[in-house]
């Protein structure tokens, strides 16, 4: 069997070194290169033809942000993108997973030897995970503002708001419980900026280690018409709002009362993962049942897979997104085969069916929980 070929571009000489020496440790994979900065990598690339590259955010001579949009417009290939556990850096992730970017590896600022040891297998299952990813071409760059600095990152821009019927008491009544992995940042993104403002509760398990999550809330809070926050133990589940469990902790929801609630802990991982969809999904069955509504989105493995179908079991309706529109289909591809799905659809059409359900099938007849 072929190794999957890997480029490192880094401008830490430590760096390139320990990702070279970890990714030759592999009986599936190869280090065939390592780069100072994006010129030398460019080269590399054009040469090499490497499967996956890993790319440091900040380097000298062209940052990794504009490396890495010039390269999914012009060469699209899986990247796995190096960050630091910064505010700026969890910032400078999200930009590049809207660029392309397959996933991240995020690298401690001391004791950087160590801490990349530490993180071995988790750098290789993503540069595995990135060597099967489907990755698309970026459109054309839109031309800068006058006075822009070269290579800037665009700004985030909230998408028109299509005309919505409110759904009125609808959203006081279900929740919808999403979960996703690798490429999940950018799907749950789509599903979210596509919910009118009045729509159920949303609860949300995306992979992602601490110190991200935050700044990921706070990028989807300034596009979508609900408000979007990094969830909190024992905060009231409302209507209009989307909660994302902190990176390195399990999120579920309970009943207090009349109301649903966040449940933020610690914990063991579940299927390896801290969050875990399992969790969420599993509570997402026993608390809610017949009210809650599952969406499984693209992700590498099988986390939440049975979950869900104990949610179907339970009376949930549930979508799995299809293979064609995932970055990689493993979670909803297991789901499906657990036969949880009602649905499967391309990403686009996942919220408008989530609304399109609720008002069919509930829309005059639903008792107030």
């Amino acid at each position: 069997m072929s190794k999957t070929k890997v480029v490192v571009v880094d401008d830490s000489a430590l760096v390139r070194g320990l990702l070279a020496e970890i990714i030759n440790q592999q009986p599936d994979m190869q280090c065939i290169g390592a780069a100072a900065d994006p010129l030398q990598a460019r080269e590399m690339i054009r040469t090499l033809n490497p499967d996956v590259i890993t790319l440091d955010v900040e380097m000298p001579k062209m940052d990794g942000i504009d490396f890495l949009s010039r390269l999914m417009r012009l060469r699209p290939m899986p990247v796995v993108m190096v960050s630091t556990l910064t505010e700026r850096g969890a910032e400078v992730t999200m930009r590049a997973l809207e660029l392309g970017a397959v996933d991240f590896v995020a690298k401690p600022k001391i004791g950087v030897a160590d801490g990349l040891r530490q993180l071995a297998e988790d750098i290789t299952d993503k540069i595995r995970t990135a060597a099967q990813a489907t990755v698309k071409r970026l459109p054309p760059a839109a031309a800068p503002a006058p006075g822009a600095p070269a290579g800037a990152a665009a700004a985030p821009t909230i998408r028109p708001a299509a005309p919505v019927a409110g759904l009125g008491r609808l959203s006081t009544e279900k929740i919808i419980f999403i979960g996703a992995s690798t490429g999940g940042t950018e799907a749950t993104k789509e599903v979210l900026m596509n919910l009118p403002p009045d729509a159920p509760a949303v609860m949300i398990t995306q992979h992602m280690p601490p110190g991200f999550t935050k700044s990921y809330a706070t990028r989807l809070d300034g596009l979508c018409r609900i408000r979007v926050k990094e969830a909190s133990d024992g905060e009231r589940v409302l209507p209009g709002h989307a909660y994302i469990a902190p990176g390195g902790l399990h999120l579920s929801v309970e009943r207090s009362g009349a109301n649903y609630i966040a449940r933020v802990k610690d914990g063991d991982p579940v299927n390896r993962h801290k969050p875990s969809v399992e969790v969420l999904f599993e509570s997402a069955a026993r608390v809610v049942g017949q009210n809650a509504l599952g969406v499984m989105l693209t992700g590498m493995g099988a986390d939440g897979a049975r979950a869900m179908k104990v949610m179907r079991d339970a009376g949930s309706f549930n979508i799995c997104q299809d293979e064609a529109s995932c970055v990689v289909f493993g979670m909803p591809r297991e789901a499906i085969a657990q036969g949880a799905a009602h649905e499967v659809l391309p990403l686009q059409r996942i919220a408008p069916s989530l609304v399109e359900h609720l008002r069919v099938n509930y829309g005059s007849s639903m008792n107030r929980v």
